[in-house]
């Protein structure tokens, strides 16, 4: 056995189904030994695409995300993809090829310095020096990937130490780390404090992120919703935690979520942060969640904890754990009054749209969409107007809404749907994106084609870069500079290039027919949307 088998074997052992890479002489030992394995390989088209296909991946079966690409370029290539994950927390273990290892720092053909280069967007990194050890460093990436704050680790494996004989492979059945010891359950003493407080509270709010979404609380967070019912409403990587028409859930927060949110943010005298970084998208002003009120920030990584804002009482530990230990304390409390206030202000606060009939109008076409899909269906939104467009009107019932929150990435929903379709083939998977986001990861409808991922592609196009336009819009007066996207392909021409389904929809007359073709089979279809250039999210 040589180092590229004993990679593949840890591999196995962790249960892993699916590689998501791009093939070079430095990563090649890998490959050829992985042929030999029940492991299957999908070569994506561009490097950073195979951490985002991970991230779907990793998003949607609770599993860790895998991705293999070759030095250099490669290696640099991926980097984008690293980061997108490291900021929304997604597990991932990148295992890069390197050259030998007597070269490196000799600025030999195709090195890259990517542990160094990574260091800041991920949460560990391992450059392989001694064949034998690589049994135990794919032990820790799987555990540290996966535990307390989840996010992204990389593995750097020289071709030589890939070639060299393993003496004896032994895969740790368990692992312990003296210096990582994240710490998962609550103190009981917070717990019984934030209980204490939820007793006085007459108006409690719950700010649910996406640290609910992958600790897999959202059971026990409904839960305790509903046992003492007070309101919920998320950040952009929350949504999902609740259905979006579960009577206590009252939308996005932030500059692009609900006023009816934001105003409940504002008027809370208990504001509950769980598995949120409080950061600016989110609540641009911190400051303002600590006038007037009781702040807990509950989250499982403690240097989120009063990194923005100061909360009165900090909590550490996954949202699980300390749901499930809530649901057992003993708390009284009545908010029938408060939540008739936010059932009013839902009511009066509905954000206002004109849409001019000669085009789509893309919040009514997201919510018909959602409406139609499959009850479990995920939805991945790209970056963009068309991501607040879906935050505000794709109506989650029991799927996923999957985004780039945090880096907020182009190009991230058609990889990232790769990915979650492979995780689940059952369920419906549908990327939605602007024309611009489209181009910057179309090269995977190459992907789709070769390895069968019947994944469906809404491209909302205003033939702008829409978000950057709008801010000119407001910023600079309508002096536009470098957002004009004329030169695009002509969508249906490239559809029938890769053999996809193509559909077009001018205006929302013909809407319905045109979704439940879209919907009828389990294929891939590529559905344009012409919504108005002028369009704005508001």
């Amino acid at each position: 056995m040589i180092g590229a088998d004993a990679i593949v074997k840890c591999l196995e052992e962790e249960g892993v189904e699916y590689v998501f890479g791009y093939p070079g002489v430095a990563i090649c030992p890998f490959y050829n030994s992985i042929l030999d394995s029940s492991i299957k390989t999908i070569l994506i088209r561009t490097e950073q695409n195979a951490a985002h296909a991970a991230s779907g991946l990793a998003r949607v079966s609770g599993k860790i995300g895998v991705c293999a690409v070759t030095s250099g370029p490669g290696a640099t290539n991926v980097i984008t993809g690293i980061a997108t994950a490291f900021a929304d927390s997604i597990p991932l273990v990148c295992i890069t090829g390197q050259v030998n290892s007597e070269l490196i720092g000799s600025d030999v053909f195709q090195e890259a310095d990517i542990t160094g280069a990574v260091e800041s967007f991920v949460k560990y990194s391992y450059l392989v020096r001694n064949v034998q050890d690589i049994p135990r460093i794919i032990k820790e990436a799987f555990h540290i990937a996966g535990t307390g704050r989840k996010g992204p680790v990389l593995i750097d494996v020289p071709i030589d130490v890939q070639n060299a004989e393993i003496k004896k492979f032994s895969y740790p059945e368990s692992i312990s780390m003296r210096t990582y010891k994240p710490t998962v359950k609550g103190n009981m003493v917070q717990i019984k404090k934030v209980a204490a407080e939820l007793e006085k509270a007459k108006r409690p709010l719950i700010c649910v992120g996406g640290g609910v979404l992958l600790a897999d609380g959202e059971k026990d967070l409904i839960r305790f919703a509903e046992k003492h019912q007070i309101p919920v409403v998320s950040t952009m990587m929350g949504i999902g935690v609740m259905p979006t028409r579960h009577p206590l859930y009252f939308g996005m927060v932030g500059n692009n979520g609900k006023p009816y949110a934001n105003r409940a943010m504002n008027e809370s005298d208990l504001l509950i942060m769980v598995g949120a970084r409080v950061a600016d998208r989110a609540v641009n002003q911190p400051d303002l969640i600590t006038e007037n009120k009781v702040l807990i920030h509950i989250d499982v990584d403690p240097a989120e904890i009063g990194k923005n804002v100061g909360p009165a009482i900090p909590l550490v530990g996954d949202a699980k754990h300390i749901f499930e230990d809530l649901l057992e304390q003993e708390i009284i409390g009545e908010h029938g009054k408060w939540l008739e206030v936010l059932d009013d202000y839902r009511t009066c606060m509905v954000p206002r749209r004109n849409p001019d009939p000669a085009y789509v109008d893309p919040a009514a076409f997201i919510t018909l969409l959602s409406e139609k899909m499959q009850d479990n269906g995920i939805y991945v939104a790209d970056v963009g107007q068309n991501q607040i467009w879906s935050c505000g009107y794709h109506i989650v019932k029991e799927g996923k809404f999957l985004t780039s929150g945090g880096m907020g990435t182009m190009g991230y929903s058609i990889p990232a749907a790769m990915g979650a379709k492979l995780a689940d083939r059952s369920r419906q998977v549908i990327a939605v994106c602007g024309d611009g986001s489209f181009q910057m990861s179309m090269m995977e409808l190459a992907t789709i084609c070769q390895h069968d991922i019947p994944v469906k592609i809404i491209v909302l196009k205003n033939n702008y870069l829409g978000m950057v336009r709008e801010y000119q819009h407001y910023t600079y007066k309508d002096n536009y500079s470098v957002v004009d996207l004329s030169g695009s392909p002509d969508l249906e021409k490239l559809s029938s290039a890769y053999g996809i389904k193509f559909l077009r929809l001018e205006t929302m007359e013909r809407a319905e027919e045109m979704i439940d073709q879209f919907l009828e089979n389990d294929e891939s279809v590529l559905m344009e949307c012409v919504i108005n250039p002028m369009d704005l999210v508001k």
